[in-house]
């Protein structure tokens, strides 16, 4: 696995659908989460980010969703990937409400950092 299906795999394991905030289909359907497709070289340090988005007038469900993908980060999480690794951990903050024009829709904007332990 690469390391751009490795960040994929990633954001795909928590039980609903996982887009590269880029190519969305316009048919999605909440809940789903978009994260940034970025990939960084040996040793270095990145930014990578995503958002956990819901349609619901409450904050409960997608703050679950938040606490599930928090838990299999703690403390960090191994993604294995072709000659190596990617070391990923939680960023400061972690997670973040964000407020949206429509009532009906949530968004938790989430941070985190990935150093990467492979050759390419």
């Amino acid at each position: 696995m690469n390391k751009w299906q490795a960040i994929n795999s990633f954001w795909s394991g928590f039980g609903i659908p996982a887009y590269d905030e880029t190519s969305v289909p316009d048919d999605a359907a909440f809940p789903y989460i978009t994260y940034n497709a970025a990939v960084g070289e040996f040793e270095h340090i990145i930014q990578l980010t995503a958002s956990v988005w819901y349609r619901s007038s409450s904050w409960a469900d997608i703050s679950n969703k938040v606490d599930e993908i928090s838990e299999s980060i703690y403390p960090y999480k191994l993604l294995r990937v072709d000659n190596g690794y990617i070391y990923i951990y939680k960023g400061d903050p972690f997670a973040q409400r964000m407020a949206d024009e429509n009532n009906t829709l949530r968004r938790v904007y989430l941070i985190l950092y990935a150093e990467f332990l492979s050759k390419y």
